[in-house]
């Protein structure tokens, strides 16, 4: 077996640091019978996991062919290194949210994310229930780095790290931070948000570590409600089976093409975001959002009458 670089290095370290957290979170769940946990549930994150990770290694070459192409015809090369990997990783984690934002406001996108949204539980292992089909689109988001100048194994590399982080944020147990800390990064806190169905909570918050794109592209929510939060999706499949989770929603979405008059419509159905229907039946979230901020706003208004 080869030597690793130290990169390789630091990256089996951080994985296992992140098997060993998982470990930990399970471990406390049970113990203090906090039922974050199910069994189930978990096995069919790693069943996803494994999925996914077989689809990135089919695509690998592809990935570094198409990366590498792209860096032939770089428009910049940075030398000093700091800025080099500063740079790297915060457009990377742009551009990861640029990829999310899609995966949630165009259907036939969320048709491959919402696998990962598709558990009612809330715990580490929830962060390696993989988009498990987006390892055929996602190199064409990262593109422009490599036109940048980053070549294929940085930008990869650069991933890895930014995932590992997004997965350590995957959690239900409180975590004490500054204040300033997430006005700048993500929280496990507003993650929580993120894979919430209350409705205000919808859509929002897709950084994986910097929580400044959402606040400043108006998708940001903090975790401020009253009730608790409900994880899953607003329609749970009715079979969570092995081919149905990772399909469910492709059937919704062509039964609803099927039914729809006209080609335009047609084409609509998987363009515009979930919740969107030709007649009006089905809403997306920011119309359910509007309804429910009149409809609260009534109801305090009324109270204020009363009192």
């Amino acid at each position: 077996m080869p030597q690793l670089d130290h990169r390789g290095d630091a990256a089996v370290t951080l994985v296992a640091l992140l098997v060993l957290l998982t470990i930990a979170e399970m471990w406390l769940s049970y113990r203090e019978d906090r039922k974050y946990y199910d069994k189930r549930d978990t096995m069919t994150n790693v069943y996803l996991t494994v999925l996914a990770f077989i689809l990135n290694v089919a695509v690998k070459f592809s990935t570094f062919f198409l990366l590498t192409l792209a860096w032939q015809y770089r428009l910049f090369e940075i030398k000093n290194v700091w800025i080099y990997w500063i740079v790297l990783v915060t457009a990377q984690d742009f551009l990861y949210w640029v990829l999310h934002y899609v995966g949630h406001y165009s259907r036939m996108f969320w048709a491959m994310h919402v696998t990962h949204h598709s558990s009612e539980h809330f715990n580490l292992t929830t962060g390696f229930r993989s988009t498990v089909f987006e390892p055929l689109y996602r190199v064409f988001f990262y593109l422009p780095l490599a036109f940048i100048g980053f070549n294929a194994l940085d930008i990869l590399y650069a991933y890895l790290i930014t995932q590992l982080y997004g997965n350590i944020v995957h959690t239900q147990y409180k975590v004490n931070l500054p204040k300033w800390y997430g006005w700048i990064l993500v929280t496990p806190s507003h993650h929580r948000v993120h894979h919430a169905s209350n409705i205000p909570y919808l859509d929002k918050n897709m950084g994986m570590v910097f929580i400044v794109w959402d606040r400043l592209f108006g998708t940001f929510q903090e975790e401020n409600l009253s009730d608790p939060i409900k994880y899953g999706l607003t329609h749970q499949p009715e079979d969570a089976g092995p081919v149905n989770i990772l399909f469910h929603e492709w059937k919704a979405l062509l039964h609803d093409v099927r039914q729809a008059p006209g080609f335009k419509n047609k084409v609509l159905y998987f363009i515009k975001p979930p919740g969107w229907s030709h007649d009006g039946s089905t809403q997306t979230a920011k119309v359910l959002q509007r309804e429910w901020k009149l409809q609260h706003q009534d109801s305090n208004s009324s109270k204020s009458h009363a009192a």
